[in-house]
């Protein structure tokens, strides 16, 4: 398989076959202390109409509810697929109230999505002692039966089914099965999973992007055939598509 700056060419040389599937915070959006106050910058705006336009599918696979992220990122003609994936399982339905209830009795403040939660300790004055409480609350969610994911100072609780960006990415690929080549880009621990859906694919190109930072999963560079520096470089790499 190729790698490097060389697949990115690649892949340009055969858009319509190809699947562009793209994190959102960290990797399109900046991180920033409040997730509320997240936004895609115009000049990444206009860089995904283009490639809307040009791609056989451009995919925004994101942590965040699938209404949120469309509205962060500002771009008709994508496809958005939230929660890591919870939205394209039915079953995940069945867990929302028990979640919910979960979240107002944890003794923190929630992000509450359609069908998880997440709690975030980013920009806490006291971050060690918000770290021991968030694991606190991770404890309790798996104690009650949930799934617990961890990421870049957040935790998500989820309902305890098989659903994650890995299978977000293979349902969105065999649903077009004509797209032989994709690329795949994030910034946390949960892209990891997306990461191996996309080498299990069986495509004739394959394409891991690790958009890096400080706060990212070492394991994540180690997974990726490119690794750029932030949410700018990620953008320099889309404008070669």
């Amino acid at each position: 398989m190729l790698a490097g700056v060389d697949a990115i060419d690649r892949l340009a040389e055969d858009p319509a076959r190809t699947a562009l599937l793209l994190d959102v915070d960290g990797t399109l959006a900046p991180i920033v202390a409040r997730p509320e106050d997240a936004r895609v910058p115009d000049d990444a705006r206009a860089e995904l109409r283009r490639l809307a336009a040009r791609y056989g599918l451009v995919a925004c696979v994101t942590g965040r509810a699938g209404e949120v992220a469309a509205s962060i990122v500002g771009v008709e003609g994508l496809r958005y697929v939230g929660e890591h994936g919870l939205e394209l399982d039915p079953r995940a339905r069945d867990w929302a109230e028990r979640i919910h209830a979960f979240a107002d009795e944890a003794g923190w403040p929630a992000e509450r999505k359609p069908l998880s939660v997440s709690f975030h300790w980013r920009g806490h004055p006291e971050p060690e002692q918000a770290e021991t409480e968030i694991e606190r609350i991770a404890a309790a969610g798996a104690d009650a039966g949930f799934r617990v994911r961890r990421g870049r100072m957040v935790i998500d609780v989820v309902p305890p089914i098989d659903a994650d960006k890995g299978t977000a990415v293979a349902a969105l690929l065999a649903e077009r099965p004509e797209l032989r080549r994709a690329l795949y880009a994030g910034d946390d621990t949960t892209d990891l999973d997306a990461f191996r859906a996309l080498g299990e694919a069986g495509l004739e190109l394959a394409v891991r992007v690790a958009v890096a930072s400080a706060e990212g999963p070492a394991g994540l560079r180690e997974a990726a055939d490119l690794v750029v520096d932030g949410p700018d470089a990620f953008l320099a790499l889309l404008r070669r598509l």
